[in-house]
């Protein structure tokens, strides 16, 4: 067997301790709400205008999956505020036609319903090494051999 990774298996173990999907849409969501305000920001920058407000909408619910990457012990805070800005973006970016909208939400709830895999305590221990537990009694403290 070979024993150097491949990069394939790198980034697949990179993937599955990270909500991949939810992240990855939350960043496709942030790209398409930016899209609208972009292109109509040299035609209609004026003062009070909702484009700023689309601009930050989208800029928020773009970071947001790029933090998920990063953080993703967060991501169920991620989640919420990624489902909050994407609704939000309605108002100042059309919600990036609505395709942007529907994206973030699915995107925001994939990130609050992920949850981290936990290894076992058997995965996490060398093989070779001996496992005791101290068990209290009244009269004192009993050393226990765990071992199957």
């Amino acid at each position: 067997m070979n024993a150097t990774i491949s990069k394939r298996d790198m980034f697949k173990s990179w993937r599955t301790r990270r909500p991949f999907w939810g992240a990855t849409l939350s960043i496709l969501s942030g790209v398409i709400i930016l899209a609208v305000p972009v292109q109509l920001y040299e035609i209609a920058a004026v003062p009070g205008s909702m484009i700023v407000i689309g601009l930050l909408l989208g800029g928020l619910t773009l970071l947001m999956g790029v933090l998920t990457y990063v953080m993703p012990k967060l991501s169920t805070l991620f989640g919420i505020i990624t489902i909050f800005s994407s609704v939000l973006s309605i108002l100042g970016a059309l919600g990036g036609f609505f395709i942007g909208t529907i994206l973030g939400i699915i995107g925001g709830s994939i990130l609050i319903a992920w949850t981290p895999q936990i290894g076992t305590a058997d995965s996490m221990d060398p093989p070779d090494q001996k496992r005791f537990a101290v068990k209290e009694i009244a009269s004192g403290k009993e050393t226990v051999d765990l071992r199957p």
